[in-house]
């Protein structure tokens, strides 16, 4: 695997950002790591980070690079700070970076893929977030997207949390989060009527998750959506050892023999 630390500019935020990136090799000398076959474009996971963390997190408390390395998969990690992958009322616009920019940006550097069938998004706590609001708000750019923890009702979490203020400068508004395009459990809805893709989706969290409750209303939301979920739950907190394990459940659940 070639693992590289990207630092370029964003015309969107107008600010130099990073990206730490995973790319397949086809080595077969690495002890302990059996390299992928290559291809002329790799299929990529968005791996999307919480709201204390960066982009550097998921490969410093993780083993997501051995994870990947029989896979052929090429794994994106953005930076996106404390902006809950939204175009912030005041601040940057980082859900057009991520929805928009960053896939050019990734496929003009690297050799990946542009299909729908290629393309996943995975993330935890407010990456979850992120993940899910990628996958249903361009179901015609991902065909699934996996959320390990994630905050799934903004309208109430961003109510009920304090300080208020820091989610004023995410979300303007509050009281207008619901029905909104930063409302997951609308854009489910909207989703699920619509007459376009539907993406797969996987949700976890663990039982004792300050988020366990969160988690069960966009279950039970999305089951009564009939939407293409599957969902897990067993006894965990928020913390690394699980989703070190649930991110190797996620690789296990992409429907990479989709992928051309």
């Amino acid at each position: 695997m070639a693992f590289i630390q990207c630092d370029f500019f964003s015309e969107v935020l107008g600010l130099s950002t990073s990206m730490n990136v995973i790319l397949p090799q086809p080595a077969s000398g690495q002890i302990g790591m059996e390299g992928s076959k290559a291809s002329d474009k790799y299929p990529v996971l968005y791996l999307l980070h919480g709201l204390s963390d960066d982009h550097t997190i998921w490969a410093r408390r993780t083993s997501v690079e051995r994870y990947v390395a029989s896979l052929g998969l090429a794994v994106v990690m953005p930076a996106v700070h404390k902006s809950f992958y939204t175009d912030m009322a005041k601040g940057d616009r980082y859900w057009t970076f991520v929805s928009e920019e960053l896939p050019q940006i990734v496929r003009s550097f690297f050799p990946i893929s542009a299909a729908r069938e290629d393309n996943f998004v995975a993330g935890l706590s407010m990456g979850g977030y992120g993940a899910f609001k990628l996958a249903l708000r361009c179901p015609d750019k991902f065909i699934a997207g996996a959320s390990l923890s994630g905050a799934l009702n903004m309208a109430d979490l961003a109510k009920n949390r304090h300080p208020q203020r820091a989610w004023e400068y995410v979300f303007g508004d509050l009281d207008k989060i619901k029905g909104s395009d930063n409302d997951l459990l609308y854009l489910a809805e909207k989703v699920a009527k619509s007459n376009g893709p539907n993406p797969m989706l996987y949700q976890c969290c663990g039982t004792e998750d300050f988020l366990y409750e969160d988690n069960i209303v966009f279950r039970d939301w999305a089951n009564e959506l009939g939407l293409d979920l599957t969902y897990e739950e067993e006894p965990g907190t928020h913390e690394w050892g699980y989703w070190d394990k649930k991110i190797q459940r996620v690789l296990e659940w992409l429907p990479l023999n989709n992928s051309k």
